[in-house]
């Protein structure tokens, strides 16, 4: 069992930069996948990045590349995702999520814990 607290949202102009934290509970941290999801008003949930449990490898959607950066501290049982020149249409609530094991994956279903979410407002 996995427990999931995202935090680090907020409200923002476009341009300007924010950095998500998730803290996770566990002894195994460092064998989840790790991924963040968004959901803006009226939308599906959609993928965002995801990082292995090493950290070795990190995958992301096409709308955030050379953007945003994902990482993760298996010390301290956190990721953070690095949003830099944020656009409005970055505003949604965002997801921490994990899944055992690694290989890529972009699906909702795929994961298996999920955080509350965290609300980012980019204004223009």
């Amino acid at each position: 069992q996995v427990q999931l607290v995202e935090s680090g949202g907020g409200l923002v102009q476009a341009g300007d930069s924010l950095r998500l934290s998730c803290a996770a509970s566990g002894r195994t941290f460092s064998s989840y996948t790790m991924a963040w999801f968004r959901q803006a008003p009226g939308k599906e949930r959609e993928f965002v990045q995801s990082i292995s449990g090493s950290g070795g490898r990190t995958y992301y959607a096409d709308s955030v590349k050379g953007r945003f950066t994902i990482s993760r501290d298996n010390v301290k049982n956190t990721v953070h995702l690095q949003m830099n020149s944020l656009k409005p249409e970055d505003t949604g609530v965002y997801y921490c999520a994990a899944r055992p094991g690694g290989g890529y994956h972009t699906a909702r279903a795929s994961y298996d814990y999920w955080g509350q979410g965290t609300q980012v407002t980019v204004s223009s």
